[in-house]
């Protein structure tokens, strides 16, 4: 089973990296671009067959390796 994993801010926590693309874009004549975020998206492919087991076994990764749960939000999606 393959999931794959959106790792994004938290809404309210700084996000410089997404800033400074929004500056960027808006340097190059973008100024509808009001604003930017920068994330990770981690494909996994687990040996599992049960999408709940998988779900669970992800959420347990992205709480202790791959998401920072203070500053970080994350969503566990199916993928083919």
């Amino acid at each position: 089973m393959k999931v794959s994993v959106l790792i994004k801010p938290k809404v309210g926590v700084l996000d410089p990296e997404g800033r400074a693309l929004q500056r960027a874009l808006e340097d190059l004549g973008y100024v509808q671009v009001k604003d930017a975020q920068i994330g990770k998206l981690i494909t996994l492919e687990l040996d599992v067959e049960d999408p709940e087991r998988a779900r669970e076994l992800v959420r347990e990764m992205c709480e202790k390796l791959l998401a920072n749960p203070v500053i970080e939000q994350y969503e566990i999606r199916e993928t083919d």
